[in-house]
């Protein structure tokens, strides 16, 4: 099943619904930050949210989803465009956590305290920045606060991710559903309650479920129409020029004697991992 995005609403007008499957794109995140199976838990959760909240951009719009908390995952960071190209980060990629009740500890990595940042540029002057305090660590309830308050657009959000015994993402994905403006809001408490009754949204992808398959399920009595479907797939946004321009820009004591030294300079992208290499005589070329 490859990943996909689609976006529905129902035929009343009353309700918007997002849902993802995102199970390449999580492997693809973990495999480059080589993340144990707790973070690769985190980070797919995260991915998913990121992919959903990319189904409401348009044209060169971008959102970032940061979370920063005190548990050993410190921080991580999913980036998304409208076309569905995502990329993920995590700072601490091996939190070493022990089971809690049979399961991976997502809040235990994430930590009971902290921050939900959301980024959006939508080509402004700047950019829009909003940002909540956790108020669960399972990312999922993290962002449905965050629509709520923040965004004021009641909302209900599922995002899931399975990691297999060989630590690898073996499905991933998730929903949003939101009440539009001058809808049923008790709907979106209906629906909560009837998450809470449903397998977990892994549970539906190995089942074979995909996404519009997954909305059915959930909006079994409430006719809609798909609006939009839409590839996701793993894309960074760094390059050798825009890497050199960075080093260019930089005034630091440090650079100057690698230089000197006639030593490379390595620089590596947080996000896909990718090894920038310049020479001594390449940084003098670029560096005013």
């Amino acid at each position: 099943m490859k990943d996909q995005l689609i976006r529905v609403l129902t035929r009343d007008g009353s309700l918007r619904g997002l849902a993802a499957v995102t199970t390449s794109l999580a492997e693809e995140s973990r495999r480059r930050q080589n993340a144990d199976p707790t973070a690769a838990l985190a980070l797919g959760r995260l991915v998913t949210g990121a992919a959903l909240m990319g189904g409401l951009l348009k044209g060169d719009q971008r959102l970032n989803l940061t979370i920063e908390g005190n548990g050993p995952l410190m921080r991580m960071s999913a980036e998304t465009d409208a076309q569905g190209r995502v990329r993920a980060t995590v700072k601490n990629p091996h939190p070493n956590l022990p089971l809690k009740d049979g399961r991976l500890d997502v809040v235990g990595a994430v930590g009971k305290a902290g921050f939900l940042h959301v980024t959006k540029d939508l080509g402004l002057r700047e950019p829009y920045r909003g940002t909540v305090h956790l108020v669960s660590s399972e990312i999922g309830e993290d962002l449905a606060y965050y629509l709520t308050t923040s965004e004021q657009v009641p909302s209900a959000v599922s995002l899931g991710a399975y990691v297999e015994t060989d630590g690898s993402v073996g499905a991933a994905g998730g929903f949003i559903i939101q009440a539009m403006p001058g809808g049923d809001e008790s709907r979106i408490a209906l629906l909560e309650e009837r998450l809470r009754n449903m397998p977990a949204v892994t549970s539906l992808l190995r089942e074979g479920l995909d996404a519009n398959a997954i909305l059915e399920r959930l909006l079994i009595d409430i006719p809609f129409d798909v609006k939009q479907t839409s590839d996701l797939i793993f894309r960074c946004t760094c390059n050798r020029r825009q890497v050199g321009r960075m080093l260019a820009g930089l005034d630091t004591q440090e650079v100057d004697e690698l230089v000197e030294e006639k030593e490379p300079i390595q620089v590596t992208c947080e996000f896909c991992k990718e090894v920038y290499t310049f020479t001594p005589d390449e940084i003098r070329a670029i560096r005013p």
